[in-house]
This record gives structure tokens, sequence and C-alpha cells, in this order.
């Protein structure tokens, strides 16, 4: 008899932990989770614990990887970060929103530019707003400003669904920073300085010919040229000096907080901003987009960390904002949040090789792969670390080593809000709940298309019935000097031009096999070559097919500085402010 009740006992017993926990995981299904997104800058895949790193220490992300799901075949979509963070903020290509540049400015120059993320793009910031989420954004924007005039913040993150935006609405640079070298892009200076130069001549030559009656022209000609050449001189003149003022600036919302910025509070006015959205905002449902500074030049780094690392400037950053990844964990944590928040840290692509101070390393290391930021398609510049966390839900210790985009996390969190996609455009995006979770085996990723700028320069394969992935290059950047790796006396590789080699056939790497794209295929050496090639020539023609035109975001026209879009704390040109103070207590 007693053994019998024993049984019965047991049963109940299981049937109820069973039922529980069924309840539990449903219940964390069904409602909606909060959603914390961690994106770096130019972070290396190598540079962090839990991807092999074992001298500069990253012990909250590795935690993560721990507690989560690891990815090990995470890819950008494109390797600089304005295209990047705008096919992550759409889960679409760049070349489709047109934020893929056909010139050399292939990120956003000025606060003052007029390109930028286009209005009629949907965000997933916008489509969780639409589900009853408060979305806010904690740092870097780099999507643009204004369009037409100083204060329409056409481009802002308010006007592309988030409810709260605080922090820089441009990228970190050296100019940020005193007695830094400037690092506004040389080859645009240069520029700017010959067609102020050209159209100055021509303006003269047009007067003089006007008022000797040689040239029959009219004087409101003769101005739009006088206006067209002054505004070239401004912009020349003005990224001489000017820089920190005009793009090294705070805003929370729509005003300015900080013109110039101080970099020596910055980070923890960032982290304050953001467990302060975390308590304001516990009861829920929020996504928080945590874009960090770190580890963009000039790297600074608040004293606490400085010369703690075994990696010198650099490994002190990242050892930094590891560490700010950890408070803002806390944060849910003290909230008891925990439990019910998606979590998900990447970068926006691979570590910059060329980002050098003498022999002192001052970007990233991508591991095994090959290339860095600004490398159209070698993997260094593109594959990135991937990491998730949702207790309870997502299985703790599991890494996944199928093909993934950081445009899939835009189908991903709308699936989660239980939004639904927009119908009226191509999202390139896939939803990885199922992979996650382990109820998928295989990426819906078929093939993956690697842009620099506007031009393709490579394209993966992913033959899902034998394994293996295929690489396509069809442009590589030609380093500098050859063999080095980069191309460090140009600063960042180019695109198109004297600086890149066309291959026809394209280079072929199987990376399944060869990772380090060290060995190209041919046709002697791999029998499914031509077969290979003529697939994925096949999926560039499709792919060509679904693009439409639109305007380029990244024109010349949208990137020199137009001082009518400058955002100014002040009266311009007197743009200076310091509403901050010293509110930097976390």
């Amino acid at each position: 008899v007693i053994l019998l009740c024993f049984r019965r006992y047991l049963i109940t017993a299981l049937t109820s932990c069973l039922f529980w926990n069924t309840f539990g995981l449903s219940a964390a299904m069904d409602s909606k989770p909060n959603i914390l997104l961690f994106l770096a800058d130019d972070l290396g895949i190598g540079d962090i614990g839990c991807y092999g790193n074992n001298t500069i220490r990253t012990l909250n992300i590795d935690r993560l990887a721990r507690e989560g799901v690891k990815l090990t075949q995470h890819i950008a979509a494109a390797p600089l970060c304005t295209p990047s963070r705008a096919a992550f903020l759409t889960g679409r290509y760049p070349i489709r929103s047109g934020m893929a540049s056909s010139n050399r400015y292939r990120a956003l120059q000025w606060n003052a530019g007029s390109g930028g993320l286009p209005a009629n793009e949907t965000t997933f910031a916008r489509l969780l707003q639409q589900q009853g989420y408060t979305t806010g954004l904690i740092g870097k924007w780099h999507q643009g400003v204004n369009c037409e005039s100083f204060n329409d913040h056409c481009h802002h993150p308010l006007n592309h669904g988030f409810d709260y935006f605080y922090g820089m609405p441009f990228t970190l640079l050296n100019n940020c920073q005193e007695n830094k070298p400037p690092e506004l892009d040389v080859a645009l200076q240069a520029k700017l300085w010959v067609y102020s130069q050209i159209i100055t001549l021509a303006v003269l030559t047009l007067t003089a010919g006007k008022l000797t009656g040689l040239i029959s022209i009219r004087w409101k000609i003769i101005a739009c040229f006088t206006l067209v050449g002054g505004l070239f001189f401004i912009s020349w003149y003005s990224s001489y000096g000017f820089v920190q003022y005009w793009n090294c600036i705070l805003m929370r919302n729509h005003d300015v907080t900080e013109q110039p910025m101080r970099l020596e509070r910055t980070a923890s006015l960032m982290l304050k901003e953001a467990m302060s959205f975390i308590k304001r905002h516990r009861h829920g449902p929020f996504l928080l987009f945590v874009s960090f500074l770190h580890v963009h030049t000039p790297l600074f780094t608040t004293a606490k960390f400085l010369g703690k690392s075994r990696h010198g400037l650099y490994g002190d950053n990242v050892e930094e904002m590891d560490w700010m990844v950890g408070k803002i964990l806390d944060s849910l944590d003290k909230e008891g949040l925990k439990n019910h928040t998606f979590t998900y840290f990447a970068s926006d692509h691979g570590g910059h090789l060329e980002a050098q101070d003498g022999s002192a390393q001052l970007g990233g290391w991508n591991g095994i792969y090959k290339g860095g930021k600004g490398m159209g398609g070698w993997e260094g510049g593109i594959r990135v670390p991937g990491v998730f966390r949702w207790p309870g839900v997502l299985p703790s210790g599991t890494v996944i080593d199928e093909p993934t985009s950081l445009m899939d996390i835009y189908p991903t969190v709308v699936h989660l809000a239980g939004g639904i996609l927009p119908q009226d455009r191509v999202i390139d995006g896939r939803n990885l709940v199922p992979l996650l979770r382990g109820r998928a085996q295989k990426s819906e990723h078929e093939f993956l298309f690697h842009y620099c700028g506007s031009y393709l320069h490579a394209v993966w394969w992913y033959q899902k019935d034998s394994g293996a992935i295929w690489k396509a290059h069809y442009v590589t950047p030609i380093f500098h000097p050859p063999g080095a790796g980069a191309c460090y006396g140009k600063g960042i590789c180019p695109c198109f031009g004297e600086g890149v080699t066309h291959h026809d056939p394209p280079l072929l790497f199987d990376l399944s096999r060869d990772p380090s794209e060290a060995k190209p295929l041919s046709a002697d050496t791999e029998p499914l070559f031509d077969t290979v090639i003529r697939k994925i020539g096949r999926a560039v023609e499709e792919h060509r097919r679904t693009l439409t035109p639109v305007p380029e975001q990244l024109s010349l026209y949208n990137a020199v500085w137009k001082p009518w879009l400058q955002p100014c704390c002040g009266t311009f040109p007197f743009c200076w402010c310091d509403k901050e103070g010293d509110s930097t207590q976390v």
C-alpha cells in the first residue's frame, strides 16, 4: 500500500512539473518579451572570449553566450557602419534603400549632410511601436538627421519608430578628441578644395566675359555657380577645425545637449540612460537598442579601464564596453526582467585593420578570417559575433553553425512582438526563432550577397544538402603593400576603380573547408567548379531583378556639409552648449 501511494505521489509530482514547465514556456512565448539589442561598433569577431580570445576579458558577453545561443556564421550586410546599420534596422540590403554608395563616400560624412535613412523605410522599431512597445535608442545613430532645414529631422530616430533617443546622431571620429589626427576623409577634403577652385575660376571667367560682352549669359546663372562654389568652399573650410563642433554632439530626442561632446563622461552618460530606460519601462513591453560608441576610434576610455588589458588602448576599450554590458544586464536582474527579455549582442561589421598609431593597433582582430572593415566580401569584414539569450525559452550553451545575417534581427523581433512584416517590399532577413529554439536545423538563407557600396563583390551559396558553403568573389580590393592583408596606404579599401581586381571567372572558396579563404578553387581542383559558378551567376541575375531604382542617399551632394542643416545648440555658427553638467553618476 505504501509503495502504491508513493508511486501515485511520484507520478503526480512529475506530471505537475511537466505541466508547469510547459505552461511556463508557453506563457513566456505567448506574452511579448522585452527586447534588448546590443550592437558594438567596429568590433572584430576575434576580440571576445566566447569566440576564442583568451587575452581580452569579456566576462559579461561570454556569460550571455553560456546562458544562451552563439552563432558562428553571423554575417553583416555590409562591411561599413552606415549601410550595415541601415540593413540591420530595415531587414533589407542597403542597396534597396539607397544607403549604398556608388562613389568613395560610403558612410555619412556630416551631421549637416542631407542623406540618410529614407522616411519611407520601415524599421523594426516602427513595427514594434505599433505593437504597443516603448522603443528607445541609446548611442550611435549614423543614419542622418535633416533633409531641408536644421530641424526637419526627417532622418532622425524619432522619425523612424523610436520613442526616445539619447546619443550621437553621427559616429565617433578622431576629430572628437583633442590632439588626435583628423579622421574625416582626406580625399573628400582634397576634392572639395579642387571643386572650389574650379568653380571659382569658372565664376571669374563668366563674370569677366559678361562684363566685356564676350559671353552672353544671365547673371542668375553666374549667381548659381557662385552659390555652389561657396558651398564647396565652406565645406572644405569647415573640415579643418570645425568637425568637433559640427559632428561630435549629443542629442536627447530633438534637442542638442552637448556641443561638442565631452568624451570623458560619454560612457557614463550612455550607461545611465540605458539603465534609466529599463527602470522607467520595467512594466514593458519595451525595445531598447543600445548602439555602442565603443570600439570605434579614437577609443576614448575612462581612467578606470586604462592600462588594464593586455592589448593596449583597444583592449581597454573592449573591456570597458563589456563592463557596460554587464551593468545593463544587472539592471534587468534588479528589475526582475531577465527571464522576460530577449537579449542580443553583435557588431555592425568586422574590425578596422588599418586603424593604427605607429606600431600600436587601434582596430580589432578578426580571428582566422581574411580582411576587415570596408573590404567588400572578405569574411573578416562581415563575419561578426552573434549571441542571443532568453532564459527558459532559448536553450543555454547552444552553438549554431548555420549561416545567418544581421538582417535576420528584423523579422525575428517583429515575430516576437506579434507584428506583421511589410508586404509592399522585399525583406531579405529571415525569422531566426525556429533555428534558435532548435525547431529548425537549417538556415532559411540559400544565398547572401555582399556589396561594397553599390558594387556586388561576392556571393555566398549555402548548399544545404551537402553542407558546403560556396563563396564567389567577383571583385576584391588590392591590398597595400602587396600581401599585407589590408589597405594600409589608403586608410580603408576602395570598392571600385584602380584599387580593386575583377575576377573572371570569380575566385571560388568552400568556406566549410577553407573558412580563411586561403586557397581559391579552380576547375582543375574542384569538379563542381563550373556548376557552382553557374548556379551563383543565376542567383545574381534573379537578385538583381528584385532591385528597383531609388535615390542615392550617399551621393556627393548629400555628403557635402550644408550650413542650413547643421544641428546647433545656440545661434549658428556659435554652436556650443553643455546641458548635462556633471550628471554622470551611475
